[in-house]
């Protein structure tokens, strides 16, 4: 088996519908039961996660709705890569992995599931340094990811995108919203951490005049996280009716971590996709830019009709 056929043999194993009979009684339970599966689940959930998943699917059910989940992101493919500024195989198989984890809601959930990703988007020009004219164009191609993918999932699964930017009917107002937060924020003296400071680094493209600066990073760091405090003033995501979702554990521990791939928690648009050859089979991984300067790769053609981006006309294969 040669990669495209492993990947069209994954698509269409992602149609297949196997609905399940549920009693009223046991439907809250089998649901939570599915999306803490830890065949997808890759940490615990503490008890505070736990309660709210299990009032969330209590509300979504009495109020005959879909299953809520939301997962939020970056808007840009990270500029180490090669890929950027479109997205990848590693979206793709996001959200196929996705799917796999879902789908069985809705064979026993007729309003079936909502999976939204909530983009950061109006942001990124300030603490990476990456154009809008990228975040435009990585949201569109990753739209026409989404797009393509509609053929594969059942028609309760829905697949959104929602843009922090659309809170805003103005880009002024963003700005006197975040400067408030730096402001608020630079009171309190804030002290980072050496990780938090390596994010940063991986991130930003810094200026040369960004560079000459001995506390870029900090400066960066500043306003990423009064963006942060910004966002969760809006407390978009965390809502009794939604479940939050994230590839990794977070310190709000609010967050069900369930990974991007069976092997992988590298968030996905700061990796690229691969295959990994085992025997006549493959895996999906997604790989830092660490990870990809560490391995050797074949790169294999790829031709799948409608997927037209030039990221997928080839693969690295391991």
């Amino acid at each position: 088996m040669n990669p495209q056929e492993y990947i069209q043999l994954q698509l269409k194993e992602l149609e297949n519908f196997n609905p399940r009979e549920i009693t009223t009684e046991n439907l809250h339970e089998e649901i939570f039961r599915l999306l803490m599966s830890k065949k997808f689940r890759k940490y615990s959930a503490k008890p505070e996660l736990v309660e709210h998943i299990k009032n969330a699917i209590k509300i979504n059910i009495k109020e005959n709705k879909p299953i809520n989940l939301v997962f939020p992101h970056g808007a840009y493919k990270l500029w180490r890569l090669e890929e950027a500024p479109f997205p990848d195989w590693a979206e793709l198989f996001t959200v196929m992995y996705y799917i796999k984890w879902l789908k069985p809601i809705c064979e026993i959930y007729t309003p079936g599931v909502r999976l939204e990703f909530y983009v950061d988007d109006i942001i990124l020009p300030k603490i990476n340094n990456i154009s809008l004219e990228d975040v435009e164009l990585y949201i569109s191609e990753y739209q026409k990811i989404l797009d393509f993918l509609k053929q594969y999932r059942l028609q309760n699964f829905a697949v959104e995108i929602t843009r922090f930017k659309d809170w805003f009917p103005k880009e002024e107002i963003f700005e006197q919203a975040l400067q408030k937060n730096i402001e608020k924020l630079s009171l309190t003296n804030p002290i980072f951490t050496d990780k938090q400071l390596k994010a940063v680094e991986l991130n930003a493209q810094p200026t040369l005049e960004q560079l000459k600066d001995p506390i870029w990073r900090e400066k960066i760091r500043l306003i990423h996280d009064a963006y942060i405090n910004l966002k969760r003033e809006r407390g978009y995501y965390f809502q009794p009716d939604k479940i939050a979702i994230f590839s990794q554990q977070l310190s709000s521990g609010m967050f069900l971590a369930v990974g991007t791939t069976k092997t992988s928690i590298a968030k996905f648009w700061v990796g690229a996709g691969i295959l990994e050859r085992r025997g006549e089979n493959y895996i999906e991984h997604i790989f830092s830019p660490k990870q990809l300067a560490s391995k050797k790769f074949t790169l294999e053609a790829v031709s799948i009709k409608g997927l037209d981006s030039k990221n997928f006309k080839t693969i690295r294969v391991l």
